[in-house]
């Protein structure tokens, strides 16, 4: 959960280039739907753009990944008691890397709050 009143802050980290490069790759460069995604020097993964509603969510598809109803979702809600924005990641993955990827999401998550001042 984050405070409420930071659904717009919240979007510009996970609905823009510039907001997904301050917490979730180095460098990103967009070409139509096609975003490339780089970390450091070497390692880059480049997904498709599915959907995006603004202030909702934005979906995307690992280009190598053989399955093709797989994606990975940034999600926004709103708590209804509280006002609060609760982010949802959905991740299609192996079983055998779910406490990896969720370390990893957890990890990326804090990275955003800590970027965005929340």
């Amino acid at each position: 959960m984050l405070r409420s009143g930071s659904a717009e802050v919240i979007w510009n980290m996970i609905g823009t280039m510039s907001g997904l490069e301050q917490w979730f790759a180095d460098k990103i460069t967009v070409s139509d739907k096609l975003y490339t995604f780089q970390w450091g020097k070497d390692e880059r993964r480049t997904a498709r753009l599915i959907n995006i509603r603004s202030y909702n969510f934005i979906r995307f598809h690992w280009t190598d990944d053989e399955e093709s109803r797989t994606y990975f979702e940034l999600r926004m809600d709103e708590d209804e008691l509280t006002g609060d924005c609760i982010l949802s990641v959905t991740d299609f993955i192996e079983p055998e890397e779910e406490a990896d990827i969720k370390k990893l999401w957890d990890f990326q998550v804090n990275t955003l709050k800590r970027e965005a001042g929340l």
